[in-house]
């Protein structure tokens, strides 16, 4: 393909250099590793399917620059592994790079990785009509609300719970609590209550409650 290694090089220094604004100092420059895919045989003299490269030192072989840039490559049609054969993570990603066109739904091996569902799920919307995109948002929005009202019926029962610890524990301290200290306390949130009830061990008394809520 003209120029595909040039735009490999290109795109990673561009990745490395756009790290820093004007005058910002150079410590503050990441690394990068610039992964390549590709649909084709890219290195003949291997038959390695991932191939990573660093900048050495051209006789002795010896790094340099501290694996600052890194360029790896993944050759597909030198996968050949099936479904049923797939052992590491590399393996499932790989796999499915390879056959994502033609997977409809995801393989229980692979949808142990929720990345990789999540990517089958938007490789399949990019080819639904108008229409089907519209069902599958309206089925995500569902699924998102039901989840929302899930974690926020968990939230509001911690917080209940911390609530009702803390007012135990400053029952037992201090005696009966008036009314708009109770309000004070019930509109705080649970990482607030947390630390309430962290706190409320060094007060000598209401009034160091009173101050700390205010």
């Amino acid at each position: 393909i003209t120029g595909f290694s040039k735009r490999v090089l290109y795109n990673m220094v561009k990745g490395y250099v756009n790290q820093l604004k004007t005058a910002e100092d150079y410590i503050r420059l990441k690394p990068v590793i610039a992964v390549t895919i590709t649909d084709f045989i890219l290195f003949d003299e291997t038959q390695q399917i991932i191939n990573q490269f660093v900048f050495q030192e051209k006789t002795e072989k010896f790094e340099c620059l501290e694996e600052e840039l890194q360029l790896i490559f993944i050759e597909l049609p030198k996968f050949h592994k099936k479904l049923s054969e797939l052992d590491t993570l590399a393996d499932k990603w790989i796999y499915f790079l390879k056959e994502a066109s033609s997977l409809d739904n995801i393989p229980p091996s692979l949808g142990e990785v929720s990345e990789i569902e999540s990517a089958l799920n938007l490789a399949n919307q990019a080819g639904m009509t108008p229409e089907e995109l519209e069902i599958a948002d309206r089925r995500a929005m569902a699924l998102q609300d039901e989840r929302g009202k899930l974690t926020y019926a968990e939230e509001i029962g911690r917080k209940n719970e911390a609530i009702a610890l803390i007012m135990r524990q400053l029952k037992k301290r201090f005696g009966e609590i008036d009314t708009k200290t109770i309000s004070k306390i019930e509109k705080l949130t649970i990482e607030e209550l947390e630390n309430l009830g962290e706190d409320f061990l060094d007060f000598n008394n209401i009034t160091d409650l009173e101050n700390w809520l205010n």
